[in-house]
């Protein structure tokens, strides 16, 4: 049998306090869970930790895989909540490798302190509401018990692993790996008959990388995905200064940004700019890389004809880039550009002008079993000595239906869920007091800068908290009249988009039954934090707030 890379944590685990009653468990210790558990420390509260990986970072802990970085520029992607932390970091690059994000959270959790309130190697595996108490009973996968008022929920949007479900995958004889879920020692290549299986984010960027060492690779692909240069570089120590000393006024300008990003959004929609200014736009964005190119016309995620511009042009750009060009019309995509998620390479279509190289279409020929010595697809047979599953995450609902969530009642999030999540704000749902979601369904969350949309959940949740023990009615609940009006209204905004019109993890299409919908908040950063902030101003509206039975 193989060598597998399936994701499991160890059984190292470490553990904290042990105390079986806290104010607050949450469960993550990455961006979210870490920030999470600062905020709640400030408030006087005891909080316990659960972190199902070895070491802090969440998403940067398991996303190993060879070209792994960030997509968001590095000097972005970082907490603002501490001065004292952004002056004294160096990002050396334009967008941060996973090594270098990893160090920058770990950083984080020994300057704060934060490592003893964490329990590492351990898995939440249920978790109910003691509606006679107020409190919510927890279980972990070493049989332990907590007790909590506050139950967070820090598993960030891509936590949970898609496994591989291929037949005869127990039966391969060679290395297998996915590359959310990547092994802590390097990973060799050389000499060796590589097959990856996926054209998402994550291939993307490890294919260059792969090419460069292996044998021979072979990318297996369903539906190709849009690709813009990264453009990456080490950051300039003048530019980098400049940046520094105006951090204050580069977070306030990201905040009026839809994305929560600095790339500057473009005011005019397509119609409204002759051609040759719309093909001087696009140019630009294309050379300056990143994910500017969302904001290339104001209505590119809006109005089909303004995104077919996008698209066209990126799409003449990948035929100029692909010498063979069968190979380039079957790298072209043909749905929106922007409602799958925009990914950022270094030299990936180049790649598949190399000798080495060798691309699959398997639109209309699904992958039929993974065989003995490599797979099978339209009745072809490949031989690997290695295959790579880049088949991503069940996405933001995932990480919270993995655990067995009961509320009021007994009744199951996954039941609640069964059509599709409902939330209120993407931070509470209601009939589960108490319980609260970083970055949830219906919040803007992958559709922004993640840390800035981290930040304003933590705090609102902090704040929220801080308010209900305050009044006495230290249990909170979403109210089902203000869950209707704001998945009313998230669908309502999703429907005058593109998202709606894409086969991708955003609406829940890499996983067979998920129910499709829309998960992320499409309405943009700033409308979605003036809403939050109103219901704040308004005694937390569409909430109620009681004591315990007992």
């Amino acid at each position: 049998m193989g060598t597998t890379a399936t994701g499991e944590t160890t059984k190292n685990r470490r553990r904290t306090n042990g105390a079986p009653e806290v104010d607050a468990v949450v469960v993550g210790a990455g961006v979210a869970g870490l920030y999470m558990l600062h905020r709640l420390r400030g408030l006087g509260l005891s909080v316990q930790v659960f972190e199902r990986g070895d070491g802090v970072g969440g998403t940067w802990y398991w996303n190993r895989y060879p070209g792994a970085r960030c997509d968001t520029d590095s000097v972005e992607y970082s907490y603002e909540f501490s001065d004292e932390l952004q002056q004294e970091w160096r990002w050396s690059e334009r967008f941060a490798t996973q090594p270098e994000i990893l160090r920058y959270l770990e950083h984080v959790a020994d300057r704060f302190d934060l490592r003893r309130d964490i329990q590492f190697g351990t898995t939440v595996t249920e978790a109910a509401f003691d509606e006679a108490a107020g409190r919510w009973r927890i279980a972990t996968d070493d049989g332990a018990r907590i007790s909590a008022t506050y139950f967070i929920m820090a598993t960030g949007c891509l936590s949970a692993v898609n496994r591989p479900a291929f037949d005869g995958l127990d039966r391969f004889e060679g290395e297998w790996y996915h590359t959310g879920a990547w092994p802590h020692d390097k990973v060799s290549f050389a000499g060796k008959r590589v097959g990856i299986i996926g054209t998402g984010s994550s291939a993307i960027q490890s294919i260059p990388v792969i090419a460069a060492e292996a044998e021979h690779l072979t990318v297996f692909q369903r539906q190709p995905n849009y690709t813009i240069p990264a453009r990456n570089a080490p950051l300039d120590p003048a530019e980098y200064a400049a940046i520094r000393e105006q951090y204050d006024e580069l977070r306030s300008r990201a905040k009026e940004n839809p994305a929560a990003c600095w790339w500057e959004l473009n005011p005019a929609t397509a119609e409204e700019l002759s051609e040759d200014e719309r093909r001087q736009e696009l140019e630009s964005r294309w050379e300056l890389g990143g994910l500017a190119m969302y904001g290339v016309f104001n209505d590119v995620l809006a109005n089909p004809a303004a995104n077919d511009v996008a698209t066209e042009f990126v799409r003449s750009k990948i035929r100029a880039l692909v010498d063979d060009p069968h190979v380039a019309e079957l790298l072209s995509p043909h749905s929106f550009i922007g409602c799958k998620r925009i990914c950022l390479d270094t030299d990936y279509y180049a790649t598949f002008n190399r000798p080495n190289v060798t691309l699959v279409d398997i639109s209309d020929a699904p992958i039929e079993e993974i065989t003995r010595t490599g797979l099978r697809t339209g009745g072809k047979e490949y031989e690997f000595d290695t295959i790579v599953f880049a088949i991503g995450f069940d996405a933001m609902t995932g990480p919270l239906l993995r655990v067995d969530i009961r509320g009021r009642d007994g009744q199951t999030l996954k039941a609640k869920w069964a059509d599709g999540p409902r939330t209120y704000l993407g931070i509470a749902i209601e009939g589960f007091p108490n319980l609260f979601t970083i970055s949830g369904p219906s919040s803007p969350s992958v559709l922004t800068n993640m840390i800035p949309s981290i930040e304003q959940h933590v705090e609102w949740i902090a704040d929220c908290i801080a308010h209900a023990r305050a009044s006495g009615r230290p249990c909170i609940e979403a109210t089902r009249q203000a869950e209707d009006e704001w998945i009313a209204h998230h669908d309502e905004v999703a429907a005058g988009t593109v998202f709606p019109g894409c086969n991708s993890w955003y609406v829940g299409a890499n996983i067979p039954g998920k129910p499709r919908r829309v998960m992320p908040y499409t309405g943009g950063f700033p409308e979605y934090v003036k809403k939050c902030d109103a219901v704040a101003a308004n005694g937390y509206e569409g909430f109620t707030l009681s004591v315990a039975r007992a």
